[in-house]
């Protein structure tokens, strides 16, 4: 970043200094020397926090955690609810390459789906379930951040 007389200059904006106008691409065209010779110095930028977007709306700004109702009866859905969503989305996205099984076997009187499927399809909504219950006890947004980078239920491996 460069600053002059202790302002930001901001590439391809003109500026004013000692009387004189330079024009918008004055500091492109110029070498730092130029630049230094009329007294420009080259600051570092200024850090910016990093924050996770999916939890937060900046740095030490957490996004809602619970749903919240209004007066008129609209509600803002919280972080809690769109994490347990997303684990029903990912049950969902487990279980339906082999919902073809469970459909089969429910039209065709000589099939039957295989006790390994169906027990891998019953660990997969018990992991849904748990997880979503590890998602409701969370009692803050940095909990629950920490819960979804760091699951401490896994999702069930399919059978092969």
């Amino acid at each position: 970043m460069l600053q002059l007389d202790g302002k930001t200059l901001q590439y391809d904006r003109a500026f004013q200094h000692n009387g004189i106008s330079y024009p918008a691409n004055w500091l492109r065209l110029t070498t730092l020397a130029e630049k230094q010779a009329i007294g420009i110095v080259e600051v570092a930028d200024p850090v910016v926090g990093v924050w996770d977007r999916r939890f937060y709306w900046g740095v030490d700004n957490p996004k809602q955690l619970e749903d919240v109702t209004d007066d008129d009866g609209n509600t803002t859905t919280g972080l809690k609810t769109t994490w347990k969503q997303k684990q029903n989305d990912i049950a969902s996205s487990l279980l339906a390459p082999s919902d073809w099984r469970v459909i089969k076997a429910s039209e065709v009187t000589d099939y039957t789906v295989e006790a390994e499927w169906t027990t891998y399809r019953a660990a997969v909504r018990t992991a849904c379930n748990t997880r979503q219950t590890e998602i409701d006890a969370c009692v803050d947004v940095a909990a629950l951040k920490e819960l979804i980078d760091n699951p401490t239920t896994s999702w069930p491996t399919e059978p092969s």
